[in-house]
Parts: structure tokens; C-alpha cells; sequence
């Protein structure tokens, strides 16, 4: 099983090349999470302070918004808070979320709550990280890439790893999601 190559670091070596992305600043990086006894790779690229990401973001990375997926945080009556990772170009479908957690129906959680819940601020929400650990449901269309870019906790930090392995570390349900 061959890993995907990440674009602007060289993990293998255990340093960042000096082509990182054209638009990104020079702090991104490398690194690994350890997972099933082996160390899994990740990238991370500062896009620009405070960016949400978007277009912009997708475009200094040099990857098309499908492949840039949000993290969403919503609440089911029965599940609790969760988090919903879909491609940048899409929404959430609340129905499909609450059927995946197994819930009647689903609600966004109000932005004012976020950073009680989660310890992140809009734009800025990751998947990995919170201050607690929820569950996480990523749609289903992560895995026709071989890497995704997510937030990596700071409005304008993304990082990017191959879906699979982004599932392995928060234990996610992989399941279509998306409107």
C-alpha cells in the first residue's frame, strides 16, 4: 500500500521543502500522528491569517474546493454535539446527518457557541483537537482523494492528510452527508 505523496513537505526526510505552495506562507510543515504502531503523515500550510477557507484557500493550496472540506459542528437530541466534515463546495444536509448518528433530526449549533464547545472559532474548527472528543461523520465523497485538506485548528492553518487516515484518528463514520 503505497502512501499518497503530500504536496510541500518531505516527511520522509523530516523537513519542509523549500517549493511549498505558491501562495501559503513559509511556516507550513510536516509531521505525524502515531496510528496503529506506525507514523501517519500530514501537512500543514499557513494560507494566511485569519482566512477562512474558501476559494482563496483552495486556490494557494492547488487543489479544487472538493478536496477542501469544513468542519461543521452540529447537535442530534440523542447523539449530542457532533462534527460534520463536507467538501467546500457543498452544504450539509441535516437530514442525512441525523440518519447517520442515528438521530431523529439534527440542528446547527449558533456560532456564538462555538468556541465554549469546541475551543475554536468560525473558521477555524478542526476535526482534531476540541476540547473534547466528539463524534465525527465525514462525507463519503473524502475518499475519492487521495489527500483532503482540513482545518488545523487556526482560521488560515489547513492540513492535509489522506482521508482514511483522518478517519483512523477521530474513529469518524464515513457516509454521505452532503446536500
Amino acid at each position: 500500500h503505497r502512501r499518497p505523496k503530500l504536496p510541500f513537505a518531505d516527511v520522509d526526510r523530516g523537513h519542509r521543502r523549500p517549493d511549498h505552495v505558491h501562495g501559503a506562507e513559509p511556516a507550513g510543515g510536516s509531521g505525524g500522528v502515531h496510528l496503529d504502531g506506525r507514523l501517519r503523515e500530514f501537512a500543514a500550510s499557513l494560507v494566511g491569517p485569519g482566512a477562512p477557507p474558501d476559494r482563496k484557500t483552495a486556490a494557494a493550496l492547488n487543489i479544487p474546493m472538493n478536496q477542501l472540506f469544513k468542519t461543521l459542528v452540529a447537535e442530534g437530541e440523542r447523539k449530542g454535539i457532533v462534527m460534520a466534515l463536507v467538501p467546500g463546495d457543498a452544504q450539509l444536509s441535516l437530514s442525512k446527518l441525523a440518519k447517520a448518528m442515528g438521530d431523529k433530526r439534527a440542528v446547527m449549533i449558533e456560532v456564538e457557541d462555538l468556541f465554549r464547545v469546541t475551543g475554536y472559532l468560525k473558521g477555524g474548527c478542526s476535526p482534531i483537537g476540541a476540547r473534547k472528543r466528539f463524534p465525527v461523520f465525514i462525507d463519503a465523497s473524502a475518499l475519492n482523494h487521495e489527500i483532503i485538506s482540513v482545518s488545523a485548528g487556526l482560521r488560515g492553518l489547513q492540513m492535509l492528510l489522506a482521508p482514511d487516515d483522518l478517519r483512523k484518528v477521530t474513529a469518524a463514520t464515513i457516509t454521505d452527508i452532503k446536500l
